[in-house]
């Protein structure tokens, strides 16, 4: 009686099956960080943000000429930007959400091309003196940044950015002595109210 031999995979099996595995599990990881929205997103950098805003609307009211009124917004802008990204460095920091993972890079991809399309603006309506077109263009490309770079964050964040987008809109169709309420009532009044919401809800 012939003596039964164990069966045995035939050869390349073993790593094709684990060359499978891997990718497999490669697929369940990628489609896990799909699936996870940026949260990193600072609620108080927000409101501190907004604190500055309010602030540099009353300066710029004071000021005497549209260049100066300018160069107030231009250095808020600077400032602004600095508190932001500061305060989204130690929230991704302290809530262990890497800024180049996927909902990261997803977030940055979708926020960086209004904010560019903000900056070429600015430099051709400075150079063209055009000083009552800045308050729309800037809340209304800020907020599109807020849509798209908020679609991969927490739901709040693009609601925030429509609010901009209805304010600059405004700001297109009413006088220019209403510009800085309107910059208040964005760059202010919408990051206090939107960041005290996002840190409630969404650790700080």
């Amino acid at each position: 009686m012939a003596t039964p031999r164990p069966l045995r995979p035939a050869t390349g099996e073993a790593p094709a099956l684990h060359a499978r595995a891997i990718d497999n599990l490669r697929f369940i990881r990628e489609t896990m960080e799909r699936a996870v929205a940026f949260t990193a997103v600072p609620g108080w950098g927000g409101v501190a943000m907004g604190v500055t805003a309010i602030v540099a609307a009353l300066l710029a009211a004071a000021q005497p000429t549209p260049e100066r009124w300018a160069a107030v917004w231009l250095g808020e802008a600077l400032l602004a930007f600095s508190v932001g990204a500061v305060a989204l460095g130690v929230k991704a920091r302290r809530a262990a959400i890497p800024l180049g993972s996927g909902p990261g890079r997803r977030f940055a991809l979708g926020y960086a091309p209004p904010m560019l399309a903000g900056v070429l603006l600015t430099l051709v309506l400075l150079r063209d003196a055009r000083f009552e077109m800045l308050p729309g263009i800037w809340l209304l490309l800020y907020g599109t940044a807020a849509v798209t770079g908020g679609a991969s964050s927490v739901r709040v964040v693009p609601v925030m950015g429509a609010c901009f987008m209805v304010l600059g809109a405004v700001g297109f169709v009413t006088p220019a002595g209403w510009r800085d309420w309107l910059m208040a009532a964005g760059f202010g009044g919408l990051h206090v109210i939107f960041g005290v919401i996002i840190a409630r809800r969404y650790g700080g």
